[in-house]
């Protein structure tokens, strides 16, 4: 028995051999280039590299630094107002997208096509288009005043106080279809019986979505909130094709500050930093999410 035992495990070792050659390439991508890059930005953020890295230590000067800077806490603070009604709003307009889709409509692929397609463009070219419209000169402001409303004002990307909400709206324009996508497939398979006994047990439509549909797409509520905060943590793009962190710095947020420290102010110790930072708080949204996927799949 003991000789049938050891004489499976080379032939174990060996099974699928070409799937696993054909992965080693990703393997060492995935630990060479992420995981020592990462632990390359952790060790040298406890240094005073400026523009280019050095080996000298000088403890949690940089993070002290990092949270006395007043532009870092007024990015933390954008990246929380964003963050937060960007989950809030972007599941809950994607949801009533996806459940209006999913009552059969007449031309759904064109309109599936129409909320979709904003995800297509890159968030430069939905930046722009929205610092455009947005623009009082000749945007909605201008448009609104024509049709007699004189007094009428829209300028959020040059208000300091509401900048953060102009940009919040290009956001969701862009991502809402691809929420509505997602939340759309876990509504196409809820099992069309369920819908069949809500029916015929008289429930009310939103009791049927609020207390069975909802709990039983908690997977794809999930996977959908881990794709959104990902994007709200590295959120740069639309903040430099919009505003460029302006007014001043009212628009200013965490990706913006560790591209110009590193890049533009030649700290690179103060980047790596605020990059730590950042990755710190991926680290508590992937963290949990694992856990709840997989630590409740081996407790079942």
């Amino acid at each position: 028995m003991a000789g049938q035992a050891r004489s499976r495990r080379p032939n174990q070792l060996f099974r699928n051999l070409n799937s696993k050659i054909a992965s080693i390439p990703m393997i060492l991508t995935a630990v060479v280039i992420f995981l020592g890059g990462t632990v390359w930005t952790v060790v040298y953020s406890f240094t005073n590299s400026k523009l280019l890295p050095r080996a000298n230590f000088i403890g949690f000067d940089q993070y002290e630094r990092l949270w006395a800077a007043p532009r870092w806490i007024v990015s933390i603070q954008n990246l929380a107002i964003y963050g937060i009604l960007s989950l809030i709003f972007s599941l809950v307009i994607g949801f009533v997208l996806a459940a209006l889709m999913d009552q059969k409509i007449r031309f759904e692929n064109a309109f599936r096509t129409i909320f979709l397609y904003p995800f297509a463009l890159s968030f430069i070219v939905t930046g722009l288009v929205w610092q455009w419209l947005l623009n009082p000169e000749f945007g909605i402001q201008s448009v609104v005043r024509s049709l007699g409303w004189e007094n009428f004002t829209f300028d959020p990307l040059y208000n300091s106080e509401i900048v953060i909400y102009g940009i919040l709206i290009a956001a969701l324009w862009q991502g809402t279809g691809l929420v509505m996508c997602l939340m759309l497939a876990g509504l196409r398979g809820i099992d069309e019986d369920i819908w069949k006994a809500t029916r015929v047990d008289g429930i009310p439509m939103w009791k049927t979505y609020t207390l069975i549909i909802i709990p039983m797409m908690r997977p794809v509520f999930i996977t959908t909130l881990v794709i959104i905060a990902s994007g709200i943590v590295k959120v740069y793009d639309l903040v430099v094709a919009q505003t460029s962190g302006g007014p001043g710095i009212a628009s200013e947020v965490p990706a913006k500050y560790v591209y110009d420290y590193m890049f533009q102010a030649q700290n690179l110790g103060q980047g790596f930093a605020a990059s730590t930072m950042m990755l710190l708080t991926v680290a508590i949204i992937i963290i949990p999410w694992a856990y709840l996927e997989f630590g409740g799949k081996k407790r079942g």
